[in-house]
């Protein structure tokens, strides 16, 4: 889910942008894929977005000077913007102009490993912004670019360009490309059971018996 997407990968990101992450991050689970990353949080619940990563790292300023780096004019619309800056909360990579950029260009949202700021911009706009806080003090001459395109490390969890990034009101996490389809066809099953199992509950059953009867202890078990 590249640059070109296709048809069918076009379905299969509708398909992971309907399921809440939790449903995606129990298919990991059971899966035994790592793909949560811990400590991100949306601006606004309302924000959704699942899209192909497009990844950025940052690093603190050196020798040669600070650099924030105007990779948005190589961002594909749909895709989903990573950001790595070490988790920094100290200084933010990213404002009200590149959240104005990025929305004229169609992009589908941002992750950031760090802080933003000029946060009434991406929400007047509905633009999904997911970071680690929010902070004021800008990152230039602060920080410096130091790759587009590359292989990110964010939680422990490896972030290889194209990977799809799903996020929500619970949070961040990321699917490897080559098995999104099985995870939005697991995910939407263990959404389906538990489904039924609500219903189950409306209709009298003890929440025990629910889970008994369609099999919750097993949804997020490892497969063998």
């Amino acid at each position: 889910m590249g640059s070109a997407t296709t048809g069918h990968e076009a379905v299969v990101l509708d398909r992971l942008r309907k399921l809440p992450t939790a449903a995606i991050s129990d298919t990991l689970d059971q899966e035994g894929i790592p793909g949560a990353l811990e400590g991100l949080a949306p601006l606004s619940n309302d924000f959704r977005v699942a899209g192909p990563a497009f990844t950025i790292r940052y690093a603190p300023v050196d020798s040669a000077g600070g650099t924030v780096g105007d990779f948005l004019d190589e961002v594909p619309p749909g895709a989903v913007i990573v950001i790595d800056n070490d988790g920094r909360r100290d200084v933010t990579v990213w404002g009200g102009i590149m959240t104005e950029a990025a929305s004229i260009r169609g992009v589908a949202g941002t992750v950031i490993n760090g802080v933003c700021r000029d946060v009434s911009a991406p929400l007047s706009h509905g633009y999904p912004l997911f970071s680690r806080g929010r902070f004021m003090r800008t990152g230039k001459d602060r920080v410096r670019l130091v790759s587009v395109g590359g292989q990110l490390t964010v939680s422990g969890v490896d972030i290889h360009p194209g990977a799809i990034v799903c996020a929500d009101a619970d949070g961040v996490l990321t699917v490897p490309e080559a098995s999104a389809e099985r995870v939005a066809d697991v995910a939407e099953r263990i959404e389906h059971v538990e489904s039924q199992i609500v219903a189950a509950v409306r209709a009298g059953s003890t929440l025990r018996e629910a889970r008994e009867t369609f099999g919750y202890h097993n949804l997020q078990r490892r497969r063998p």
